[in-house]
């Protein structure tokens, strides 16, 4: 499976160090101070997201927030925005931006959506009657939430505070430009200068095990089993609630925490974009970057969804320490660093597929090694939510598995399909550190030209790239915003 060749890989390379050396590096107070620095920002970041995230869903699929299907996009736009762009952003309007809290804000406003939108759809697509009864019973409007409507939309708040979690102890992009050591940091120079090159392979080896403590954890708090589908009142919307005097300062929030998200990188993209436009060949340069950017990542994004949908079908199908095992190894990829898993496939491309090194085809893979659990997990969801019953009627009547695939499991689990698909192209367009390292000779992405710009100051050459590329992976998030169900109506109440 290509999630096990970066394990792989860190596993071979790490054991040529030798045991006393890895050990040095690993007891080192350094080690301590990164791993602590690192699990610590994760914390604070996927605390900061659970709370807006599901504040926000609530607030717009469940009560009469004024502009309330406004405020469900703009809550899924920050999305769309790369964590480096946003840290440029933010460092070029406000001095001396920089440090732990500074990484924190960043990485909040740009991750937040993660569990925005799994939980505005679990709210949208809850049973109402469960809350009907609980406000029958006597309980308040408080009640009801904490004790019925979270309980149904826990394992989408789960499902998004560990994306959460591993997308920041895989960040680079935000704690380099703001200047805070962690894993991923440490990991880049290290490797980027060459000076100790066995102490970063030690560092990825640890962030590997630290995943794997937080996937336990993760694993253990999970119900087995548990699924959410409408039990009663199937069809009817869901129940808004009325705010009554908390409508105006509610909507107030949602107007600041758009425009700390949304607001700054934009001015800041048009600040530079006025002055950046204006430089001689730069519209064919962005045009051929846009290009090769969208070819990339439709390459990237049909491998990894076609890798996805066996393993998404067997964790809906036939949950077991198979289906988990293979879902737990996925994860553990996708909180490497990009830059490890490009190392690896270069490793990989070299020794052993040759033809595939410098093609679009071994960065097309190292998108599937890092997004692999995007898609997996749109696919088990939508797949979980398909009645079995209809596939074992098909069957008896003598339709061959294949066709059953084609005719009543595709159909029925597309949308879920759809939602994953640009879900991985999303993430294919903001990476960077694998496709600075992958790339074939010759061909820049809107990331990488964007980077290249950044890194020495020239904001104004960067501008158009940074809003080609927000604009780009601004269609498929609006799309993943629709699906939600942000945008349908509800019943007073």
């Amino acid at each position: 499976m290509i999630a096990v060749l970066p394990l792989a890989y860190l596993a071979v390379r790490t054991g040529e160090a030798g045991w006393t050396r890895v050990a040095a590096e690993v007891l080192s107070r350094r080690t301590g101070v990164l791993a602590a620095r690192s699990l610590a920002l994760a914390g604070v970041v996927t605390a900061c997201c659970v709370t807006l995230g599901v504040a926000g869903a609530f607030l717009v699929t469940r009560t009469d927030l004024p502009a309330r299907r406004l405020f469900g996009v703009l809550a899924a736009l920050p999305l769309a925005i790369p964590t480096y762009v946003a840290g440029f952003a933010w460092v070029s309007t406000v001095d001396t931006f920089e440090g732990f809290w500074a990484a924190a804000l960043v990485l909040t406003l740009c991750s937040y959506p993660y569990v925005f939108l799994p939980v505005a759809a679990a709210l949208t697509g809850a049973d109402p009657a469960q809350e009907e009864v609980s406000r029958s019973l006597g309980r308040g409007a408080w009640q009801t939430f904490t004790g019925v409507t979270l309980r149904q939309v826990r394992p989408a708040v789960a499902a998004g505070a560990l994306l959460v979690a591993l997308y920041v102890l895989s960040d680079f992009g935000a704690v380099s430009i703001v200047r805070v050591d962690t894993f991923t940091r440490a990991i880049f120079t290290a490797f980027n200068l060459g000076f100790d090159r066995t102490g970063a392979l030690v560092l990825s080896t640890v962030l590997v095990v630290l995943t794997v403590l937080l996937l336990t954890g993760e694993t253990l708090t999970r119900r087995r089993g548990a699924r959410h589908a409408r039990t009663g009142g199937a069809g009817r919307p869901p129940v808004r609630l009325r705010l009554h005097v908390l409508r105006w300062p509610a909507a107030g929030l949602c107007g600041v925490l758009a425009a700390l998200a949304l607001g700054v990188p934009a001015v800041s993209l048009v600040r530079w974009l006025a002055a950046g436009v204006s430089r001689p060949g730069s519209l064919d340069e962005v045009a051929a970057a846009a290009g090769n950017s969208l070819w990339v990542c439709l390459v990237g994004t049909g491998l990894t969804v076609g890798l996805a949908l066996p393993i998404g079908l067997l964790a809906a199908r036939a949950p077991g320490p198979l289906a988990v095992g293979l879902d737990r190894v996925t994860y553990l990829a996708h909180a490497l660093p990009g830059l490890v898993i490009g190392l690896s496939l270069v490793y990989f491309g070299i020794n052993v597929a040759y033809p595939l090194y410098q093609s679009v085809w071994l960065l097309a893979l190292a998108y599937a090694v890092l997004f692999l659990p995007l898609a997996v997990a749109a696919v088990a969801a939508a797949a979980a939510q398909c009645p079995p019953v209809l596939e074992d009627v098909a069957r008896t009547l003598g339709r061959r598995p294949p066709t059953v695939f084609a005719t009543i499991t595709l159909p029925l689990t597309l949308p879920g399909i759809g939602a994953g698909a640009a879900l991985v192209f999303l993430a294919c367009m903001k990476e960077l550190p694998a496709t600075l390292l992958l790339r074939p000779t010759g061909m820049d992405t809107l990331a990488t030209k964007l980077w290249s710009h950044t890194a020495v100051a020239e904001y104004a050459a960067a501008a158009p790239y940074a809003a080609l590329l927000v604009g780009l992976a601004a269609v498929p998030t609006s799309m993943l915003a629709v699906r939600t169900g942000v945008l349908n109506s509800g019943r007073l109440t």
